[in-house]
C-alpha cells in the first residue's frame, strides 16, 4: 500500500512540474512612481516645487496599512532612479543627487524607465510631473504602451512663465561660396515674450564674428532693440581668401535679467570659400625656418603653402578643414628642453590628422629627418597607422638595439605617482621588439620589478604584455639613496653590449641621497646618460643632486611642478632611444625608381645622392607603393625612401629624407626639385573640382540634423539616380554614417543624429569621378531652450488614455510655484487628487512552484525505492513496547530459566543443606590428651568441649576424592561449569 501511494503521489507530483505549475494570489497593494522633469527649460523654483509635492504625496497619502510602495524617478536627457520603490515614507532631499544632462527632455525614457521598476504583486500607476516639451523620443507612443500594460498615468503639468527671452534662432549663410563672391549673412532673433501693452523690447548688442584657422575677425557689434517676435538682422558679405570659415552670432542684453536664458543667445555655421589648394606645413619650433626653401618652390608652383610651428598647433578638427594636404616635415613628437618649454602632439591631435585624411580626404605626407618616423617618438601612434611603412623595424640585420632604464622615486605633488605609471607604460609600447628595457622601485629594497633573475633587462618583444601588467600592480616608495638603484643600473647595462644606445630616466623629488662618483663614473663609461625628473622637489630650484647627475653623465635635467608634463619629457627623452633608426651610408647613395607613378612621372633624370634618411620597413598591403628605395642596406623593406598609398578617403606619403638642408643638399641644385615636391603634394591633396551643380543645405530639426543635396546636370536639369555616400565627424571625434536616398527629383535626402552640441563637418560624395563636397553644421544649442510654453495638449492626451481594465488617469491642477512657508495651502489642489486611490483592479501575483514540486517528489522517490527494496517487520515493536514501559514503571524483567538448570539448582541446594547439617551435628574440640582411634567410626566428646572433627584418616577418604563418575564428582563439575559461563573464578 505504501509503496503504491508514494509512487502514485511521485508521478503527480512530476507532472505537474512538467506544468508548470504556479501559485496565484490577489494582491491590494498599489506602487506609484513619480516622474519628476528636471531639464533646463523649468526653471529652478519649478523644480523645487516639484519635490514639495512629492514628499507631501508620499507622507499625505500613501496607504500604509495596505502597504503600498512609493519611487520617484528623475529625467531629462537621460532617466535615472532616484529613490527606488519603497514601502515605508521616504523624502527627498532639495538637491537631486542623480546626474543627469538637463539639456535635453525625454520622457519616453522616463516611462520604460518606469515600467522596468514596477514589482510584479501590485498594482502600478505613474505620476508625471514636467511641462511636456519633449525633444527625444516619443512620450505619447510609449504612454500608450503603459496603458495597455494596466499603468494608470496621472499628469501633473508644470506651467512656464512667459518672461522676457531672447534667443539667437539661426545664422543663414551659404555652404560653399566662390571666392569674390557677394553673398548674404542673415542672423534670426527672437524674442519669445507675450506682446502686451505695457512689454518692453530687450535691447543689447548683436556681435558677429568670423573665424578662419587662428585668425578672428569681427564683422558687426551693434546696438539692437529686440520687439516680441522674431527679427532679422542682414550683412553683406564678401570672402577674397580661400578657406573654411565659421561665423558665430552672440546676443548679449544690457540687462542679463531681462533675458530669462543665456544658452540660446549663441548661434554659428560654416562655409567653404574654395580656390587654390591649401598646404599646412607643421614644422619643429626648435629649428624654424628648416623648410622655408621648400615653401618657397611650392608657392612658387602655385600653391598657398601655410607654416605651423609645433608649439602652436591646431586645436580642432575644423580648423584643418582648410587644407587640402598636411606635411609633417621632419617633427617629433615632442620637443623642448626643459619642462616649461616641452610641447608635443596630444593623442586627439594626432587622431585629428589621421581622421583628416581617412575620412575626410586631406592629403598626409611626413617628410623624413632625424627628429620624425619612428626617430622622433611616432612609433605605435595612430599616425603610424596611417602611413604606409612601419617605423620599427622587423629585420634583425640592420636593427640598432636600445636599452632603457626607469628608476622610479615616490613623488609628493598630485598625481605625481599614477603619471609615472602612464609613462612608463608609454615607454613599452614605444621600444621597439629587440630593445632592452627594465624597471627599478623601492620597496623595503631597491628592485626589478621583472626579471630579476636576468639581471633585470628583458627584451620587450616577448615580454611587452608582463611588463605592462606589472607596471599596472606596482607600488612606488620613498627611495631613500640613488646608490644602490643606479649600481644595478650600471651592472645591467654592461651586459648589454649590443645596445648601441643606453640611457636611462630617474623620476624623483631628490630626497635620495646622492650615488656614489664610482657609479656615476661606471655609468659614463658605459655610454649611458641620465636624465633626471625632479618632480615636486623640496628645492626652491630642483634638485641640485639630480642636476649634477644629468650633467656629469651627458643627460637632461628637469624640474616639474605640474606632473601632467610629464607626458611630454617621456616623449622627448623616448627618442634617444631611437636615434639609431636613423640610416646614414657613406658614400651617399642614388636613390632608385622602381615604378612609374604620378609623383616622378616625366623625371627621366637620376635622382641626386642621398646621404641618409630613416630606416622604416613597407607594411605588408597591397595598397602600398614603393616608388623610390635605397640600394643599401640590402633589405628591400627596410630601405624605402618614398612610399605611397590610399588610406580611406585620403591619401599618405611617407618620405624617409629630407627636403634639402641635410641629407639632401646637393637637391636644391637639381633642376627637378621643384617639379618632385609640388607632383608629390599634388598628387596627395584633397580631391577637388567644379562642385557648382550641387548644393548641400544642412538643417537642424531637434535632436536630428538633415542633410539635402540638390544636384543639376550641366544643363541645369536634374540629376537622378547618383549613388552618393556621406560622412560626418561629430564633436566627440566619432565617425557617423550618413546614408543618403533620393527623395524628387534631383533631391537627395540624409538624417543623423546631433543630439550633443557642437561642430559637425559633412562630407558628401556625389558619385563616381565627383569631387567630394564638404560642408559643416554647428548644433549652438538644444531645443530645451527654445520652448518657453508648456505642451499642455500632449500631456492632456495622456492623461485621457485609458487602462487595461481601469479608468483613465487624471489630470492634475498645475503645479505652482510659492515659497516653503505656503507649502499646505499651495499643495491643496494637487494633494486633492489621491495617486494612491485603489481604483485598479487587483494585482494578480504569480509565482512558479514547479521547481519545489520536483524536489518534493526526488525526496518521495527516494522512500519509494527504500519500500521496494527493504523489507520492513514490525515484530520488533512488542518487546519495544514492553520494554519502555519496564524503564516507565522501574522493574525488572524476570528471566526464565531453562528446566534442566532449575533442577540441578534444586539438588546442589539439598546437598548443601545436608553438609551443612552434618557438619554442625559433629562440630567439637579435639582433647590433645585423649588417643584418637583411627579405625573408630564415632567420636564420643566431652560435654565440657566442643565438637572436634577428626583428623582424615586413610579409611576416610575426602569428598573431593571421590571418583569422578561419583554423584558429588558431577554435581562438583556441573557448578564449577556454571561458574565458568558466568564467569565466576571457582577459585575465590
Amino acid at each position: 500500500v505504501f509503496a503504491l501511494a508514494l509512487r502514485t503521489l511521485v508521478l503527480m507530483l512530476l507532472v505537474f512540474a512538467l506544468g508548470e505549475m504556479q501559485y496565484q494570489r490577489t494582491s491590494d497593494r498599489l506602487t506609484v512612481i513619480y516622474l519628476l522633469d528636471q531639464s533646463l527649460s523649468i526653471p529652478e523654483a519649478r523644480r523645487e516645487a516639484m519635490i514639495r509635492y512629492t514628499n507631501a504625496s508620499i507622507r499625505e497619502q500613501r496607504n500604509d496599512s495596505l502597504g503600498d510602495q512609493a519611487g520617484v524617478i528623475v529625467f531629462g536627457r537621460n532617466a535615472e532612479v532616484e529613490l527606488p520603490p519603497v514601502d515605508f515614507d521616504i523624502q527627498l532631499r532639495t538637491r537631486i543627487e542623480s546626474l543627469l544632462d538637463p539639456e535635453f527632455t525625454n520622457l519616453a525614457n522616463a516611462m520604460q524607465r518606469a515600467m522596468a521598476m514596477f514589482p510584479h504583486d501590485s498594482a502600478k500607476r505613474v505620476v508625471i510631473v514636467t511641462d511636456g516639451n519633449e525633444n527625444i523620443g516619443d512620450a505619447l507612443e510609449q504612454a500608450r504602451a503603459m496603458a495597455d500594460a494596466g499603468v494608470s498615468i496621472d499628469v501633473l503639468p508644470v506651467p512656464l512663465v512667459r518672461t522676457s527671452e531672447v534667443s539667437v534662432d539661426k545664422v543663414a549663410l551659404p555652404a560653399d561660396v566662390r571666392r569674390g563672391q557677394p553673398f548674404e549673412l542673415r542672423v534670426v532673433l527672437n524674442n519669445a515674450t507675450e506682446e502686451t501693452e505695457n512689454v518692453q523690447p530687450v535691447a543689447g548688442k548683436i556681435r558677429i564674428i568670423r573665424k578662419a584657422g587662428d585668425r578672428e575677425e569681427t564683422l558687426a557689434d551693434a546696438p539692437v532693440e529686440i520687439e516680441p517676435g522674431k527679427r532679422v538682422f542682414s550683412l553683406r558679405e564678401e570672402i577674397d581668401q580661400a578657406d573654411f570659415y565659421t561665423y558665430e552670432a552672440r546676443f548679449v542684453p544690457d540687462d542679463p535679467k531681462a533675458d530669462a536664458l543665456s544658452q540660446n543667445n549663441l548661434a554659428t555655421a560654416f562655409t567653404h570659400v574654395r580656390g587654390k589648394g591649401q598646404v599646412l606645413l607643421i614644422e619643429d619650433w626648435e629649428h624654424a625656418g628648416e623648410f622655408d626653401y621648400l615653401i618657397e618652390r611650392l608657392r612658387d608652383d602655385g600653391l598657398e603653402v601655410v607654416a605651423m610651428p609645433s608649439n602652436r598647433l591646431f586645436s580642432s578638427l575644423p580648423e584643418l578643414q582648410r587644407y587640402d594636404t598636411v606635411i609633417l616635415a621632419n617633427v617629433p613628437r615632442s620637443s623642448g628642453e626643459d619642462a616649461a618649454s616641452v610641447s608635443s602632439f596630444t593623442d586627439e591631435q594626432i587622431k585629428m590628422l589621421v581622421r583628416n585624411t581617412e575620412e575626410l580626404g586631406c592629403g598626409l605626407i611626413m617628410v623624413g629627418g632625424p627628429n620624425s618616423f619612428g626617430a622622433g617618438g611616432w612609433t605605435n601612434t595612430d599616425l603610424e597607422k596611417a602611413m604606409p611603412v612601419d617605423f620599427q623595424i622587423k629585420s634583425a640585420k640592420v636593427v640598432p638595439v636600445g636599452a632603457l632604464v626607469l628608476n622610479m622615486h615616490a613623488g609628493e605633488i598630485p598625481q605625481a605617482n599614477y603619471w609615472q605609471k602612464v609613462i612608463a607604460e608609454e615607454a613599452i609600447k614605444a621600444l621597439g621588439p629587440r630593445d632592452y628595457c627594465g624597471l627599478i622601485s623601492w620597496n623595503g629594497t631597491d628592485q626589478w620589478l621583472w626579471g630579476q633573475s636576468q639581471g633585470g633587462m628583458l627584451r620587450v618583444g616577448p615580454n611587452r604584455q608582463v611588463m605592462l601588467s606589472r607596471i599596472d600592480r606596482m607600488s612606488i616608495g620613498d627611495m631613500p639613496e640613488f646608490d644602490p638603484s643606479m649600481k644595478k643600473a650600471a651592472a645591467a647595462f654592461a651586459a648589454l653590449p649590443d645596445a648601441a644606445v643606453k640611457h636611462m630616466i630617474i623620476i624623483s623629488d631628490g630626497d635620495p641621497s646622492p650615488p656614489s662618483p664610482s657609479t656615476l663614473q661606471a655609468l659614463k663609461d658605459g655610454g649611458v646618460k641620465v636624465t633626471t625628473v625632479a618632480v615636486g622637489s623640496h628645492g626652491i630650484l630642483g634638485s641640485n643632486i639630480m642636476q649634477d647627475i644629468a650633467t656629469f653623465t651627458g643627460g637632461k635635467y628637469y624640474v616639474v611642478n605640474n606632473a601632467n608634463a610629464l607626458p611630454k619629457i617621456y616623449q622627448r627623452e623616448a627618442r634617444r632611444i631611437a636615434r639609431p633608426l636613423v640610416y646614414e651610408p657613406q658614400p651617399p647613395v642614388i636613390p632608385q625608381i622602381l615604378m612609374d607613378h604620378e609623383i616622378v612621372q616625366g623625371l627621366n633624370d637620376a635622382f641626386p645622392p642621398v646621404s641618409g634618411f630613416v630606416l622604416t620597413s613597407v607594411k605588408e598591403n597591397s595598397l602600398v607603393e614603393v616608388i623610390l628605395r635605397s640600394p643599401i642596406p640590402s633589405e628591400a623593406q627596410n630601405s624605402t625612401i618614398l612610399a605611397a598609398w590610399n588610406y580611406g578617403l585620403g591619401k599618405a606619403v611617407a618620405f624617409t629624407t629630407d627636403a634639402g638642408l641635410r641629407w639632401t643638399s646637393s637637391w636644391t641644385a637639381w633642376d627637378q626639385y621643384d617639379r618632385f615636391f609640388s607632383q608629390m603634394v599634388r598628387w596627395s591633396m584633397r580631391p577637388s573640382g567644379d562642385t557648382g551643380n550641387f548644393v548641400v543645405t544642412a538643417d537642424v530639426q531637434g535632436s536630428k540634423t538633415q542633410v539635402v543635396i540638390s544636384a543639376l546636370d550641366k544643363n541645369d536639369e536634374f540629376l537622378n539616380y547618383q549613388t552618393m555616400t556621406g560622412t560626418v565627424i561629430g564633436p566627440n571625434m566619432e565617425s557617423i554614417p550618413l546614408d543618403i536616398e533620393q527623395t524628387a527629383p534631383g533631391r537627395y535626402v540624409g538624417e543623423f543624429d546631433s543630439t550633443t552640441p557642437g561642430s559637425y563637418m559633412i562630407m558628401v560624395t556625389p558619385g563616381a569621378g565627383q569631387a567630394m563636397i564638404r560642408t559643416g553644421v554647428n548644433v549652438g544649442y538644444s531645443d530645451e531652450f527654445r520652448d518657453r510654453e508648456s505642451n499642455v495638449t500632449l500631456l492632456e492626451s495622456i492623461a485621457k488614455l485609458l487602462t487595461k481594465a481601469g479608468d483613465p488617469g487624471k489630470l492634475l491642477p498645475p503645479l505652482p510655484e510659492v515659497p516653503e512657508t505656503k507649502e499646505e495651502e499651495s499643495l491643496g489642489p494637487q494633494l486633492a487628487v489621491d495617486p494612491y486611490r485603489h481604483d485598479l483592479p487587483l494585482a494578480i501575483a504569480i509565482q512558479d512552484i514547479w521547481p519545489w514540486l520536483v524536489l518534493v517528489g526526488s525526496c518521495l522517490f527516494f522512500a519509494d525505492v527504500f519500500v521496494r527494496r527493504v523489507q520492513v517487520s514490525f515484530d520488533w515493536l512488542g518487546p519495544v513496547w514492553t520494554r519502555a514501559g519496564d524503564i516507565v514503571l522501574r522493574r525488572e524483567r524476570e528471566v526464565v530459566a531453562p528446566e534442566t538448570m532449575e533442577r540441578l539448582r534444586s539438588r546442589k541446594a539439598e546437598i548443601e543443606r545436608s553438609i551443612e547439617s552434618r557438619r554442625a551435628a559433629s562440630r567439637f574440640e579435639p582433647d590433645a590428651e585423649t588417643p584418637i582411634d583411627p579405625n573408630a567410626t564415632e567420636i564420643q566428646a566431652t560435654a565440657a568441649e566442643p565438637t572436634k572433627l577428626p583428623a582424615a584418616s586413610p579409611q576416610m577418604p575426602k569428598v573431593e576424592d571421590e571418583p569422578e563418575d561419583s554423584y558429588t564428582a558431577r554435581l562438583l563439575k556441573a557448578k564449577k561449569q556454571v561458574w565458568k559461563d558466568r564467569g565466576i573464578d571457582d577459585n575465590k
